[in-house]
């Protein structure tokens, strides 16, 4: 708990520590002696005791002092100063190179020519389709989420034992733009997640999903909830509220530029829902959770939901017939306007404690008899069924361990899910945060998956997804992709195919571009910028949409070359502005860190 008897005003006061603690802690805006972009060492935002400093960590800080120093002398300039342009990002790289190995695409020069960091990165013209986006509804402040915990390098529930990374390093942050900042919910609400997404990163089109696995308080703790009113009440964000924001979006775009998901409630007792959002939120696609109790049985008001598989004929298949019926009605007229409409996201795996093969706790048994019996739908399975949950140091060990299925290492249950997926091609492995939580942190474990995929599901069957923005803007892992290298030796060893720049436009935009029949003319996306957003975007959100999201005191009544659209439309333009506005990138953390 704070101290209470600190002044309101005192920076302390933000904290969760006592006063014994802060005493072993040192603001980190004064403390940090690097301001790394990626950083060297763990940032508390106050509400963990942050981790000392490992033998790895102050490697990796002492190759980039030595880097930087040297190229900001030859660039005339002070080390910090230099440590907030493209260079800074460079030697951050080539530092992690020299303790990781080389996983990471980089040259010395691109520390003192912009110009060649550029020509080393994603191309500006590169068309980024970011499958799995987040927000939440605006009606939730206050503190923030655990999955930003880990992406800030926070002591997390996810790695309650401190567990080391591959190098050594406890709770590494994934995106070093969040260390040191507070993690509050205001952080994932509209406002910030289009200056993250549409500002600040490269993606070209986003989806909007949502998560259906609410819990509803009870006298006996939780329970499953009763109905989808009950479930929507409780979870981050509603069906109406994705669409509205998907809709809000592209009017304010002047081009398709979001996707909204509608969710799969399933069964028999939720057919009446699945009908409710094709003929009025008319969704593009669907998510679903596996582990969420999001299926009705029956029509009895008191019976709770429970959580189903995707093979389930009594289940599952109502529901995938229902969506079906309506895809064929009129001569196809949805899937004219939403080509994606057959597309089913699915949830699979982050059950690290899960036991067995259970696929209503993530196990991919059973994608194939439903990919067989349902071929006209695809199956996007979300997170490629890793099964730790966001903490991989389960499958290095796995890697270590030597055993092998079908001639590679076995890596719960990813492996397992490409192998099962590889004959049928309307199965597709989607990245989001499995790749975020293996890049940086345990990057033979992210080779070996991305190398995987590729190997049995092949280059057209890989999605990417950032999860953003729960670890912040998508950007830093557009970058990492593109840099990332399967090493030759493991391309030798076990089969799998170097990351080629076409294989990685692929992953990154013209796969789910080809899922969700996006088309059009050849012409070039607007290049990434990281710069200030414009002081009047939120003025820009529509009294409509603060009603539907849920503004806290809100009381108005609701009332890549082929890809020409994303260049030329109207968040294109905002985006030019705001690059036209000036501004450079600052590494400063306002978290703690541990003295010593």
């Amino acid at each position: 708990m704070s101290d209470t008897t600190k002044k309101p005003e005192f920076r302390e006061d933000d904290s969760w520590f006592s006063e014994a603690q802060l005493d072993r802690l040192a603001p980190a805006d004064h403390a940090d002696r690097v301001h790394s972009p990626i950083p060297t060492q763990m940032v508390s935002n106050g509400e963990y005791m942050p981790i000392g400093q490992t033998d790895k960590q102050k490697e990796v800080e002492a190759r980039l002092a030595a880097l930087s120093a040297q190229a900001a002398k030859q660039l005339g300039m002070s080390r910090r100063r230099f440590l907030a342009t493209s260079g800074g990002f460079a030697a951050s790289f080539l530092a992690m190179n020299q303790v990781f190995g080389e996983f990471f695409d980089v040259r010395p020069i691109e520390m003192l020519v912009k110009e060649a960091y550029a020509q080393g990165g994603p191309p500006k013209g590169i068309f980024v389709f970011d499958d799995q986006t987040h927000i939440i509804r605006s009606s939730r402040v206050g503190p923030g989420n655990a999955l930003r915990d880990i992406a800030q390098g926070n002591h997390n529930v996810f790695n309650l034992g401190d567990l080391p990374d591959e190098l050594g390093r406890v709770n590494f942050p994934w995106n070093p733009a969040l260390v040191g900042l507070p993690n509050l919910n205001s952080n994932f609400h509209l406002a910030q997640y289009m200056k993250d997404v549409y500002l600040d990163s490269q993606v070209s089109v986003a989806i909007m999903t949502n998560n259906n696995s609410a819990a509803i308080p009870d006298s006996g703790g939780n329970r499953a909830p009763k109905s989808v009113e009950e479930s929507e009440a409780f979870e981050i964000l509603t069906a109406e509220q994705t669409m509205a924001t998907r809709d809000w979006v592209n009017q304010l775009a002047g081009s398709r530029r979001m996707l909204g998901h509608g969710q799969l409630y399933t069964g028999v007792g939720n057919l009446w829902f699945i009908e409710e959002q094709i003929e009025r939120l008319k969704p593009d696609s669907w998510k679903g959770y596996n582990i969420a109790n999001a299926a009705k049985l029956d029509d009895d008001p008191d019976s709770l939901m429970v959580r189903w598989t995707l093979d389930d004929p009594e289940v599952a298949y109502p529901t995938y017939a229902k969506i079906d019926e309506y895809a064929r009605k009129n001569n196809g007229r949805i899937l004219k306007q939403y080509p994606g409409f057959r597309n089913l996201s699915i949830h699979k795996g982050l059950s690290t404690n899960a036991i067995g093969s259970d696929p209503r706790l993530g196990h991919p048994i059973d994608i194939p008899r439903a990919a067989q019996d349902w071929p006209q739908f695809n199956f996007i399975i979300y997170h490629s069924c890793i099964k730790p949950a966001f903490w991989v140091l389960n499958a290095l060990n796995e890697l270590n361990s030597g055993v092998l299925r079908e001639g590679v290492p076995d890596i719960s249950w990813t492996t397992e899910m490409a192998v099962l997926a590889a004959p049928y091609n309307n199965v597709y492995a989607e990245i989001g945060t499995t790749f975020a939580s293996t890049v940086i942190t345990f990057p033979s474990v992210c080779a070996h998956i991305l190398g995987q995929l590729l190997k049995f599901m092949g280059e057209d069957r890989v999605v990417f997804g950032s999860d953003a923005v729960w670890y912040g803007s998508p950007q830093w892992q557009i970058e990492a992709l593109w840099r990332f290298q399967i090493p030759e030796d493991m391309c030798r060893r076990f089969g799998y195919p170097r990351l080629t720049p076409q294989i990685k436009r692929k992953i990154l935009g013209l796969n789910s571009a080809r899922l969700y029949g996006l088309k059009g003319p050849a012409a070039t996306v607007s290049p990434a910028v990281y710069k200030p957003v414009p002081e009047d975007y939120e003025s820009r959100i529509t009294p409509e949409l603060k009603h539907i999201l849920e503004y806290p005191g809100f009381a108005a009544a609701p009332a890549e070359t082929q890809f020409a659209q994303y260049s030329n439309d109207n968040l294109a333009k905002i985006k030019q502005s705001y690059a036209d506005a000036g501004g450079a990138r600052s590494n400063t953390r306002y978290g703690w860190l541990r003295r010593g």
